[in-house]
């Protein structure tokens, strides 16, 4: 019995020696890991800084074009460990809101909109880490869209534009021989197209719907030598050049020269009409007409002042205070940036994903190169000839003031006073005037 103890005690000696020694190597594995993360996490000391980075979805294929992004990436920057983490649009509010109150925002983020981050001092300032290059190269309309107050805080990762279609058969046959450049040259020729096609075309596009009549305001109000601001920033919602572009509306509609209803058509089924040849002009975006559409058509400037509207979302660089090492940090950001921006990389993101570049450089090289470039998912290049009539439009855009604190207001309030005016119960003067005082009082 006692021999059976002395052994007992021996085997009970040797695990717990055993244990011992599995607690110091866990901890010593502990120990390099917290190391290896600090040196990732901070960019200091000999290691990696990484970076982590959330880009929305715009495509069935945007997880592939980045991964390849990334692995580029690395391979011309070995000091930086990129994340990129792709997020469909309908999560990503919800999943950055969520990620900044766990303190656990990226480093980088693609999304639309950014001023209640900037409300909410999150953001760095763009100039911070935008190189004299990438800067040079952004189309100033497009880089000073992302202002608040005089200081850009996101760069535009893409662009779109709104300008002005016209189906050249339809016109051609009611004796147009090229598209409206004024105002009154809009009314000529839809009162031709109305005049030979009767009730079988609709020689004008228009929604001043509640999805989109904020869009209507602006193609008008701009090209009318008005819009929402004035000169110094300020609210000019009732000016006389926005009361005559409100009242051009609705003549447009009393003529007959509209569809039905533009109270509530939206712009998608105008543009469905638009593909079948059944709607000779419309104010749409670059890629409103369908693929298979055989409908001969010309993307002109908008009449008047010839002002787009333009879109563009953004990225944006968050704040990281607990990081050690901050320089290392703002330069694996910049490094991004000017990888991200090089011209044939960049050119190649807007033929995958269809979108406008929003750099000079990249508008030049697409004009002539981009069937150099895949559609995202598919053997189909890009078209050189669609590059070059969109991207020379982009140069004139204009941009929602959306960084203006009563912007949903204004933009809510226009829509409102197109359709009570153009409806009939109160004149352009008087609904303008109302709605200035109610943003400004």
């Amino acid at each position: 019995m006692r021999s059976f103890y002395r052994k007992r005690a021996a085997l009970l000696k040797k695990i717990e020696e055993e244990k011992n020694m599995k607690k110091a190597l866990a901890l010593l594995l502990s120990m390099v890991m917290v190391l290896s993360l600090a040196a990732c996490g901070g960019g200091g000391g000999g290691g990696k800084t990484s970076l982590n980075v959330i880009i929305s979805q715009y495509g069935n294929y945007t997880q592939e074009w980045w991964n390849q992004f990334e692995k580029d990436f690395e391979a011309a920057n070995d000091t930086v460990d990129l994340n990129i983490e792709i997020v469909s649009w309908n999560d990503i509010y919800s999943v950055v809101s969520t990620r900044i109150q766990s303190k656990q925002q990226p480093d980088i983020l693609n999304i639309s909109g950014f001023a209640d981050y900037v409300a909410d001092d999150l953001l760095m300032k763009a100039e911070d880490y935008t190189s004299p290059d990438v800067k040079s190269k952004i189309i100033p309309s497009f880089w000073e869209s992302n202002a608040i107050d005089g200081t850009v805080w996101a760069l535009p990762i893409l662009a779109s534009c709104r300008s002005l279609f016209c189906n050249m058969d339809l016109l051609s046959e009611a004796g147009i021989t090229a598209p409206p450049t004024t105002w009154d040259e809009v009314l000529t020729a839809c009162e031709a197209v109305k005049a030979k096609h009767g009730d079988s075309v609709v020689p004008w596009g228009l929604d001043i719907s509640t999805d989109e009549g904020q869009a209507a305001f602006s193609y008008y109000s701009w090209n009318f030598g008005g819009g929402y601001l004035d000169a110094s920033g300020n609210w000019a919602l009732n000016s006389a050049e926005n009361v005559k572009a409100v009242e051009y509306i609705k003549q447009l509609i009393d003529s007959g020269y509209c569809n039905s209803a533009p109270y509530t058509d939206t712009r998608y089924p105008l543009q469905d009409a638009f593909s079948a040849g059944t709607l000779a002009m419309m104010i749409g975006p670059m890629n409103m007409v369908s693929a298979d559409s055989t409908v001969n058509y010309q993307s002109v400037n908008i009449p008047g002042k010839g002002v787009g509207l333009g879109v563009c979302d953004q990225l944006m660089v968050f704040k990281k205070d607990d990081v050690k090492d901050q320089d290392a940090r703002t330069a694996a950001i910049r490094a991004f940036f000017d990888f991200f921006y090089n011209c044939e990389r960049y050119s190649d993101y807007m033929v995958y994903e269809g979108f406008l570049p929003a750099t000079s450089d990249s508008s030049d090289y697409l004009a002539s190169n981009a069937e150099k470039h895949k559609v995202g998912g598919s053997d189909a290049t890009g078209d050189s000839e669609y590059f070059k009539t969109f991207c020379a439009q982009l140069p004139t855009c204009q941009f929602y003031p959306m960084s203006m604190a009563k912007w949903m207001d204004v933009r809510n309030g226009v829509i409102e006073v197109e359709q009570q005016v153009c409806q009939g119960s109160i004149s352009a003067q008087e609904a303008l005037d109302n709605l200035q005082a109610s943003i400004t009082g």
